[in-house]
């Protein structure tokens, strides 16, 4: 069974950080773009970024430019998504996914093999 486990939501306040991980059980997706999504209550899963297999390239929404960050060590590692000058319109259930279309989509539809999740809440 093949799953992708994200961890280290939690709450924080507005301008600190949090780092999420991503990893895959199961099977390995070590030669997959890998990106992260979030939802926040009553509005639709967003991209948010995405990195290559190997790492060296990336592309982020508009939205968190400048503050996010992701990141990946070598094909086999976790996925990571550093997040900075948190804001609290960035609180939201944020989700890993693999790219399963072309690089640079940034649609749900383009994604596939969803993790449950892990909220981010961040106070005023």
């Amino acid at each position: 069974q093949v799953q992708l486990v994200e961890s280290g939501g939690g709450l924080v306040q507005a301008g600190g950080s949090l780092r999420l991980s991503c990893a895959a059980s199961g099977r390995t997706f070590s030669t997959r773009t890998m990106g992260w999504f979030r939802q926040a209550p009553g509005k639709e899963r967003e991209f948010v970024a995405a990195i290559s297999w190997g790492g060296t390239s990336t592309y982020y929404a508009n939205s968190v430019k400048g503050r996010f960050t992701i990141s990946r060590d070598n094909v086999n590692s976790p996925v990571y998504l550093q997040m900075n000058s948190l804001k609290p319109e960035d609180t939201a259930v944020y989700y890993c996914a693999v790219l399963t279309t072309i690089w640079g989509r940034q649609s749900e539809a383009d994604f596939g093999h969803w993790g449950q999740g892990t909220q981010v809440t961040v106070s005023s």
